[in-house]
């Protein structure tokens, strides 16, 4: 079931990009990426609500507050540089280096949740990095 939801995701992703580059022209950046969050904000909050997981929110502790807090403020800043990136660049080369948060994710993983990095995960960045240096040349 993951590898469904990982693929609406990137499904979903990439109409992101598609609609936010129509979206943003002659519109102020930080602007359309304050448009947007409000939108995600209004979304998450509705599931929330519709599925009834409210009542979790007091059971939240304190070291799970910290690090969603932190992982807001990194999709934040994230969110910023990529509007800012789509309003000055093509979205088919700013797409691919922002994709290269994959070949990050692992490496941060490997180094901080002591995750396996293997020989397939290796290569994997190696071809991801590769493929993105091919298309933004």
């Amino acid at each position: 079931m993951w590898f469904i939801f990982a693929l609406l995701s990137a499904v979903f992703a990439a109409l992101t990009s598609i609609l936010a580059k129509v979206g943003i022209e002659g519109v102020n950046s930080n602007l359309a990426t304050a448009v947007r969050t409000v939108v995600v904000v209004v979304m998450a909050w509705g599931m929330v609500f519709l599925t009834h997981a409210q009542g979790g929110l007091s059971e939240i502790g304190r070291k799970s507050w910290l690090f969603l807090i932190l992982s807001g403020l990194a999709t934040g800043a994230s969110w910023l540089c990529y509007y800012r990136a789509l309003q000055i660049g093509e979205a088919s080369k700013v797409v691919p280096v922002d994709k290269l948060s994959v070949v990050i994710t692992l490496i941060l993983a490997f180094l901080f949740l002591h995750e396996k990095f293997t020989a397939k995960s290796l290569i994997g960045c190696i071809l991801i990095g590769a493929g993105t240096l091919l298309m933004v040349l």
